[in-house]
């Protein structure tokens, strides 16, 4: 189907940088990660579009693990996330991990890893989380955390490479672009997009039987104003009514003690 971009529908792509210019033009040895600095990142990123599918296999788990531990963006998060983006559409990640060899099939595409990271990423700075932050930090918690504020900003950037491959031929990275684009849509800029995304959503929750991508799309719809009884099957529900149970149960945890606890 799909792998071309509309400039003139997205409106926000000439606010992403080439790639290149990102790895050259950024400090990574300035940025903290979870483990220190970024001084590694420039060599993993640009083995992402190595001609050899177990190169950038290996170069994908490498660079993504140095920005990622316990759900927290950090201030190599966004560079990271707008490299990623810059490539999404680039030949390169287009292909699978591994060239089909005999009886081995091809893994998915690169491109497929790529936006589930930067999904991951997007949840962990979506408004959800920073309602939950507020709450204990109070209404500077963005002011606190920058990192998460300047991820925040970029996503409509980051949208405009993800939005071209709603289309895409490939259903792994067709599902994964629209659940990196649904947390994406929560900025306001991008409102106008959440009709074409609900459609999306739809047409997923009538292919796909994966949990994750049902739950994302349902919760999406959900959130946008959307009925979704006619497309919940009987497994949606149970697993619905499995996870609110949970919540009561954590909630009556939460309420107290009829007795005072032994620590």
């Amino acid at each position: 189907m799909t792998n071309s971009r509309s400039r003139t529908d997205d409106l926000y792509y000439d606010q992403l940088p080439h790639h290149q210019n990102l790895l050259d033009g950024t400090e990574w040895a300035s940025l903290e990660t979870p483990t220190g600095a970024g001084e590694a990142l420039p060599t993993y990123l640009a083995r992402l579009l190595d001609s050899n599918p177990d190169v950038r296999a290996t170069a994908t788990r490498d660079a993504l693990r140095v920005v990622t531990h316990q759900n927290t963006v950090y201030e190599a998060t966004v560079p990271v996330a707008l490299y990623i983006a810059a490539i999404l559409n680039h030949p390169a990640t287009a292909t699978g991990e591994f060239d089909q060899d005999g009886e081995r099939a091809p893994q998915y595409p690169t491109r497929a890893a790529l936006l589930h990271w930067l999904s991951d990423t997007a949840y962990d700075a979506d408004d959800e989380c920073v309602a939950s932050g507020e709450r204990v930090c109070g209404d500077t918690f963005l002011d606190d955390h920058p990192e998460m504020r300047a991820f925040r900003d970029m996503r409509p950037a980051i949208y405009s490479a993800v939005r071209p491959l709603l289309g895409h031929d490939n259903e792994d990275v067709r599902d994964a672009a629209l659940v990196a684009a649904i947390p994406l849509a929560e900025h306001a800029a991008l409102a106008r997009y959440r009709g074409e995304l609900a459609e999306h959503a739809r047409r997923l929750l009538t292919t796909s039987t994966d949990r994750y991508l049902r739950d994302r799309a349902l919760e999406a719809l959900k959130a946008w104003g959307h009925d979704t009884d006619t497309v919940e099957n009987t497994d949606d529900v149970a697993a619905r009514e499995f996870r609110a149970r949970q919540a009561a149960e954590r909630e009556s945890w939460a309420g107290g003690w009829s007795e005072e606890p032994p620590f």
